[in-house]
């Protein structure tokens, strides 16, 4: 058995030792949040923290993680509260989100050591490979995730989760669609 933290608790893993973290998260723990890009570290979409410090889940095993403390982006906050995520909605800087989960944990790290990170510095902290191509408003969202956590800006951006859609269009009209786009598309007339 191999004993560590995940997400605040307690874990024991009933796995060969020499199994990649990324797999007991994913198939034994169920937690799917932490992608399976590459297998060997190129594209960061494994990225989870452990002890505080951002490192691809494909690359360190069950042994070398007993002991420490694993958080994953199902950890990071469970409302979707964390100035990263918050500012990564707000920004706009998630395409198909398949990347996102090891952006924000990367990203999650860097703000928490630096809260006022140049371009440079989210460029060198930040290894996530991203097909949609978010860099310009990735980082635009990193510092300004490090200015909410230096407390000199607020974002309002994402709903909770479990918010009731009526709630979500009244807030965000866009989201609306619904009652007025659908009552004009449906009273114009069915010529064949």
């Amino acid at each position: 058995m191999t004993a560590m933290t995940v997400n605040e608790r307690p874990v024991d893993f009933a796995l060969d030792p020499a199994t990649p973290l990324l797999w007991a998260l994913r198939d034994a723990a169920n937690l799917t949040g932490t992608k399976y890009g590459c297998g060997v570290g190129d594209c960061s979409a494994c990225m989870v923290l452990v002890d505080g410090e951002a490192l691809r889940s494909c690359l360190i095993t069950l042994a070398d993680a007993e002991g420490r403390t694993i958080t994953t982006i199902e950890g990071l906050s469970r409302d979707r509260s964390h100035p990263v995520q918050q500012a990564l909605v707000a920004e706009q800087a998630i395409q198909c989100g398949f990347c996102t989960p090891g952006i924000a944990i990367a990203a999650a790290a860097l703000v928490r050591r630096n809260p006022d990170p140049s371009e440079e510095d989210i460029r060198a902290a930040i290894p996530n490979l991203c097909r949609c191509g978010v860099y310009p408003r990735l980082v635009r969202a990193i510092q300004r995730a490090g200015r909410v956590t230096r407390r000199a800006e607020t974002i309002s951006a994402a709903p909770a989760p479990g918010i009731d859609p009526a709630d979500a269009a009244r807030a965000v009209p866009a989201m609306g669609g619904g009652s007025a786009g659908t009552e004009g598309s449906s009273g114009g007339s069915s010529e064949p």
